[in-house]
C-alpha cells in the first residue's frame, strides 16, 4: 500500500524530529530522509511530499493527516467514546532501546469519568513522569486493569523476520484485553485499542493465539478520545518507569530513555563495563542503536 500527500513546513519539521532515530543512513537525491517505522517505510521529499509504503502505511499516514486536517471520511462524533463504559488498551516502551514493553488494559465505568477527569487523566505522552508517578497508583486503586511486562530478553527471543514489533504488540494487547473481559465480565459500550495496525492485519497477527478478543474498535490517538485507553497509557508508563529504575540499579549505570544518540553513548559504556552479551538482556537488539554501539563488533 502506498499513500502520498503534501505536508506544510511545520509538519515537515515535526516529521524530521519524529523519525530522526529511524532514518536510513543512505542519501537519496531529492529526499530529505527515508525511515523505517516497524512495517512502514516513510520517504519525505524536498518538495514536501511524503510517501508511506507498507502494510501499516495507512495507519502511520493517518496520524500526520490528522495534524494537517486532512480527512478521508466525514468526521465522527467522538464524544460517544468518552462518555461511556469502556475497556481500552495501550502500550509503552516500544520506542525505547532500554526498558521493557508494557501493555495494559483498563475498565472505566461512566461513574469513574468525573474522578478521572479531576485527576487530569489524559494521554500519558502529554503528562510528565512526575505526575504519572503520582496519579497512576490512585487510578490503579479506582479501576480494574490487567498489565503484561515483556522484558527485552523475552523481546529479543520473540523478534524475528516473521515476528515484528507490531505482531508482538498485537499478541500482548489481545492477551490483556481477553483477560480483563473474561475475568471481570464488564458491561461495556466499546473495547478500544489505540490503532497501530489495521483491523484485518491485527487479527492476522493474533490468529495463532489460543484466545482471541473480538469486537474491538480501532482508532488513532485513542488516548485523547477515550479514558480507558488514557488510563491504560498512564498505568503502562508507571510500570515502565518503575522497571526502568530497577534496570538502572541492577547494572549500576543511569540509562537514558528513547533511542537517540545519548542512548548510544550509554550503550557503549555498558558494553565496555560488561561485554556485548549484556545487550541481549537489557536492550532491543533490532534497533539501529545496536549497530551504532557495537560498530564492527560481532557477538
Amino acid at each position: 500500500m502506498n499513500i502520498v500527500f503534501k505536508v506544510n513546513d511545520e509538519i515537515k519539521k515535526k516529521m524530521i524530529e519524529y523519525y530522526k532515530d529511524k532514518k536510513k543512513d543512505k542519501e537519496i537525491p531529492y529526499v530529505v530522509f527515508q525511515a523505517v517505522d516497524h512495517d512502514t517505510v516513510v520517504t519525505l521529499y524536498t518538495s514536501n511530499k511524503v510517501m508511506f509504503q507498507g502494510v501499516s502505511a495507512d495507519v502511520d499516514a493517518s496520524m500526520w493527516k490528522e495534524m494537517m486536517g486532512i480527512t478521508d471520511q466525514p468526521k465522527e462524533d467522538i464524544s460517544k467514546y468518552h462518555n461511556c463504559n469502556s475497556v481500552g488498551s495501550d502500550e509503552v516502551g516500544t520506542g525505547d532501546y532500554f526498558g521493557p514493553i508494557v501493555v495494559t488494559a483498563t475498565y472505566v465505568k461512566k461513574e469513574d469519568i468525573s474522578d478521572l477527569e479531576t485527576l487530569g487523566v489524559g494521554d500519558s505522552k502529554k503528562i510528565n513522569d512526575e505526575k504519572i508517578l503520582k496519579i497512576a497508583p490512585i487510578i490503579a486503586k479506582k479501576i480494574k486493569y490487567r498489565s503484561i511486562i515483556l522484558s527485552n530478553k523475552e523481546y529479543n527471543e520473540k523478534y524475528s523476520k516473521n515476528v515484528n514489533m507490531n505482531k508482538i504488540k498485537a499478541i500482548m494487547h489481545n492477551k490483556v484485553l481477553y483477560q480483563i473481559i473474561t475475568e471481570e465480565n464488564p458491561i461495556v459500550d466499546y473495547i478500544i485499542v489505540d490503532e497501530f495496525a489495521r483491523e484485518k492485519r491485527y487479527y492476522e497477527y493474533i490468529k495463532e493465539s489460543p484466545n482471541i478478543q473480538k469486537n474491538i474498535t480501532f482508532m488513532t490517538k485513542a488516548e485523547d478520545k477515550n479514558l480507558a485507553v488514557a488510563c491504560a497509557s498512564i498505568i503502562s508508563r508507571y510500570i515502565f518507569l518503575k522497571e526502568f529504575d530497577k534496570l538502572c540499579d541492577k547494572i549500576g549505570i543511569p540509562l537514558v530513555k528513547g533511542a537517540g544518540k545519548e542512548v548510544d553513548t550509554i550503550g557503549e559504556e555498558i558494553v565496555e563495563k560488561y561485554n556485548a552479551d549484556i545487550l541481549k538482556d537489557i536492550a532491543k537488539l533490532n534497533f539501529k542503536n545496536t549497530e551504532r554501539i557495537l560498530h564492527t563488533m560481532i557477538f
